[in-house]
């Protein structure tokens, strides 16, 4: 009960004011002294007024009594009766009864009264003229203090009154005392709330000498010195917000020049790079001589690590740059596994390894350039560390709108202490025993895995590995079902376009002449009859000497003055619709990576090969166009 009052009561004086609880302090000593001021006066008063109420009956009584002697010892009854008459009419006095000494009233006389505080007092009438004094009787005497008590009573409130004007004054009084005495420290509680708001700092006046003037000089001190704090705080932030800025557009145009400089590199340093890849693919055809074939080789080898190399470098540069766009659609997955596998399909033959598809007849949601990246990504790296057996491409179910794709190679395998860095980048597993590939050339720059991982981030998925070392790898991510229908399995003709490109007539158009004549010399060894140009007006005039429409058009994304491949394109098919001949296929060389350069070639559903082209790339691509032409 003790700690509930208690707590009531801290809670009332935590709600108080300064002023109300020094007005408080004030009144209340007051209020009590004079609570106890009055008590004990009123007490003293009535206490006095009952000494005096019995002194007077007494002295009444003595008066009576001695009157009553004669009548008593005579026993005159109505005189007795007068006398008690004549004592009852004083003021005050309420009974007088006169006894014998047995006991026997014979006098009473009483006046209308209720009783209320009265004092009774009972005197002996003693007969002093005998020898012996004789008892003859007794008086009884009692007086009212009711109009004493009245007066006091009145003389009571009258000081009550004059009691609470006086508490009430003195309650102003220590009203205006309190907030005199806590002005100085109210103007110090707002100066403290107005403490980094303003743009001047905040300040008390000095008002005495006393402690609470040393607190307010202090507060003003602290207070100049809190604000020039602030002020010096405030440059520093502007002062690193503008070089941020500043920074930021720095970083910024570094960005927009680094995007430059990757679209020059992915033209200008694809261009001779496509053209050595012709020329070395096409210095294999008619040599025979084993010692030069043996370098061919090498060159060979030189330049497809060389591809594979600058590649990486150029596909992770543009993820960090942000220069890659999501563009997510609904398509099939088994398109992608067929492209997949015409792409790697010849270096797995050439290697002695098997690269085999499971069938899928699901459609997913996602980004099908990014898709194939990833995909082409992690099949070259199963290549390259495998040497028996070979790779395989699948997916699966994974709930009910969900599929895992996942890439099996029976490969080296990775050790547990790598499963954790393996998309790192440039990180390369130097000391396993089958780290590079079987021909002895460089595993890479360890860029693949980390940008299939980037372009997984990109797609909202994570790649994950399993591996046994000396049983091989997989590698798997899941991908969001699409709501499309699922389509047959393919047939093996669909998966895998054959034919022969002997004879076909394929015009090829690019602004190299380097690159024109190395894969000029490369398809007239394939049998094809080959006209190049470096524009539509060279195109035009070529494709004149032919007895018969064109085959195949192949051409760079960007010509001489300007001129683009889609519109070529175009020009070629309003030639042909006019003469009424055959719609021909058509394959798009650039060495354009930009998704924004792009997106018109992208949305015409082109077949866009990413220079430079392997000679086992390009003739898939060409045998798989043709077939395209033929079926449709």
């Amino acid at each position: 009960m003790d700690q509930a009052g208690n707590s009531w009561l801290a809670r009332l004086w935590h709600h108080t004011s300064l002023v109300q609880r020094m007005a408080f302090v004030a009144l209340v000593p007051t209020l009590i002294t004079a609570a106890l001021l009055v008590t004990l006066l009123t007490q003293r008063q009535l206490d006095t007024l009952h000494q005096m109420a019995r002194g007077n009956a007494h002295a009444i009584a003595t008066q009576t009594a001695s009157v009553c002697v004669q009548p008593l010892r005579a026993m005159r009854l109505r005189e007795l009766l007068r006398i008690a008459d004549s004592i009852g009419e004083l003021p005050h006095v309420t009974r007088v009864q006169i006894r014998t000494a047995d006991g026997q009233i014979l006098a009473d006389h009483r006046a209308d009264d209720d009783g209320y505080d009265v004092t009774s007092v009972v005197h002996e009438v003693v007969d002093t003229e005998q020898a012996t004094p004789q008892v003859l009787g007794s008086v009884l005497v009692d007086v009212s203090l009711r109009d004493a008590v009245t007066a006091q009573r009145a003389t009571l409130r009258h000081a009550l009154i004059a009691l609470l004007l006086s508490l009430l004054v003195a309650g102003v009084i220590g009203w205006q005392a309190a907030r005199w005495i806590s002005a100085p420290l109210r103007r110090l509680a707002g100066a403290v709330g107005q403490l980094g708001r303003d743009d001047q700092p905040a300040s008390v006046p000095v008002t005495d000498h006393t402690e609470i003037g040393e607190l307010q000089r202090g507060f003003n001190h602290a207070a100049a010195a809190l604000f020039e704090s602030r002020r010096s705080l405030h440059e520093r932030i502007e002062e690193a917000t503008l070089e941020l800025e500043h920074k930021n557009a720095a970083l910024e145009a570094a960005s927009e020049s680094r995007s430059r400089f990757l679209a020059a590199a992915a033209h200008d340093l694809r261009q001779p790079l496509y053209a050595l890849t012709l020329f070395s693919a096409a210095l294999a055809l008619d040599e025979h001589d084993p010692l030069r074939l043996d370098r061919i080789a090498h060159i060979q080898e030189c330049v497809h690590s060389l591809d594979h190399l600058f590649g990486e470098l150029l596909d992770l540069s543009r993820l960090e740059a942000g220069a890659v766009q999501v563009e997510i659609s609904e398509f099939p997955l088994n398109q992608v596994f067929a492209e997949v596998s015409r792409t790697f399909s010849m270096v797995a033959e050439q290697r002695g390894l098997v690269l085999r598809l499971h069938p899928v007849r699901h459609w997913v949601r996602s980004d099908r350039t990014m898709l194939t990246r990833m995909l082409n990504n992690l099949v070259s790296n199963a290549l390259r560390f495998t040497h028996r057996g070979g790779a395989l491409i699948g997916a699966r179910r994974c709930g009910d709108d969900r599929l895992r794709i996942e890439v099996w190679d029976t490969g080296s395998g990775i050790a547990a202490e790598h499963l954790t860095h393996v998309f790192d980048e440039f990180y390369r597993i130097d000391d396993h025993s089958d780290a590079g590939l079987a021909d002895g050339s460089q595993s890479g720059l360890g860029l693949g895995l980390a940008t299939v991982q980037r372009l997984a981030e990109l797609l909202d998925t994570v790649v994950e590995v399993d591996s046994r070392p000396g049983r091989g790898s997989m590698f798997h991510f899941e991908l969001p079902l699409a709501s499309a229908q699922m389509l047959p399995p393919p047939t093996e003709a669909e998966q895998e376009p054959a034919g022969d490109l002997a004879g076909r007539r394929v015009l090829v158009l690019d602004d190299d002449p380097a690159i024109l004549s190395g894969i000029r010399f490369l398809l007239r060894s394939w049998g094809c009859d080959v006209a190049v140009a470096e524009d539509h007006q060279q195109a035009q005039e070529a494709i004149e000497d032919w007895p018969a429409p064109v085959d195949i058009v192949i051409c760079d994304l960007h010509l001489r003055s300007g001129e683009r491949g889609t519109d070529l394109f175009a020009e070629l098919d309003r030639l042909y619709e006019r003469d009424g001949e055959t719609r021909f296929a058509r394959l798009l060389v650039t060495g354009e990576t930009r998704a924004e350069r792009l997106q018109e070639v992208l949305a015409d559903k082109l077949t866009v090969l990413y220079k430079p082209v392997s000679p086992q790339r390009l003739r898939s691509a060409m045998l798989a166009a043709l077939a395209a032409r033929d079926n449709a």
